[in-house]
């Protein structure tokens, strides 16, 4: 496998998790998923993947369903992240259709089965269906509650042996010293080492996902998943965003 350190003719990554946010799928609707948004990452992720990147991707739920905020109200944790592991699996079928509509072979596994409409997560198959050009969606999280999907596309990433984690966030264009809504002073690192994030509390995704990625030296590009181009530059290494991985911390 080609690690991120190696050169390639085509791409600096030869296999890539892609980690798309729920609430990024809803656009300006405010709830739901829209279409055109969807049509638009779709035809990202193909351009990506007629470059001959293999891609897996984790797609959260948070436009239809956020269990920790429905816990936070007084349901049963567990209840509401089965809930919002069932909204993953919404988006990852709506994903689905919209890549293949590009022409882009797509397959769905999901973590809690569901023989329907998507195949049960088989680690070895899903490997399979990359090395024959098919993207994976991989959905319903960890299969676990009190896991998020932030845990769920660190833990695939390792498990598939990808080159690097993707996170595509919602308005969110890398990593601040401070919250940059709230601090106009706020300073976008450029690169950031994974544990210097862990101590910072930095918020680059939720600390056990970001800790799983340090303790198996797998770099993150945290960028703004909206922003057209984005993701294509993130899967060849063109610098965007914010780079954590296990190097020397700088800022942008």
């Amino acid at each position: 496998m080609t690690r991120a350190s190696e050169p390639n003719t085509r791409a600096r990554y030869h296999r890539v998790l892609l980690k798309v946010s729920g609430e990024a799928l809803m656009g300006e609707e405010g709830y739901g998923i829209d279409p055109s948004v969807v049509a638009r990452l779709a035809e990202e992720i193909a351009r990506v993947a007629a470059r001959g990147i293999q891609v897996a991707i984790v797609v959260g739920g948070g436009n239809i369903w956020r269990g920790l905020a429905a816990s936070a109200r007084g349901m049963d944790r567990a209840t509401a992240d089965y809930m919002g592991m069932l909204a993953t699996i919404i988006n990852a079928l709506a994903l689905q259709d919209a890549l293949e509509r590009q022409g882009v072979p797509t397959r769905v596994q999901t973590a809690i089965e569901m023989h329907q409409v998507a195949e049960p997560y088989i680690r070895r198959r899903a490997i399979r269906h990359m090395e024959k050009g098919r993207i994976v969606i991989l959905a319903g999280g960890t299969g676990n509650p009190y896991f998020t999907t932030d845990t769920a596309a660190a833990l695939r990433a390792v498990e598939l042996n990808c080159d690097v984690l993707l996170m595509g966030k919602y308005r969110v264009d890398g990593v601040y010293d401070d919250d940059p809504r709230r601090n106009p002073r706020a300073r976008k690192y450029r690169v950031i080492s994974h544990q210097e994030a862990l101590e910072r509390n930095l918020r680059v995704m939720d600390q056990s996902a970001l800790a799983l990625c340090r303790e198996n030296d797998l770099p993150v590009i945290v960028f703004d998943l909206l922003t057209p181009g984005n993701i294509e530059k993130a899967a060849l290494g063109h610098e965007v965003g914010t780079l954590v991985y296990s190097g020397v911390t700088s800022y942008a």
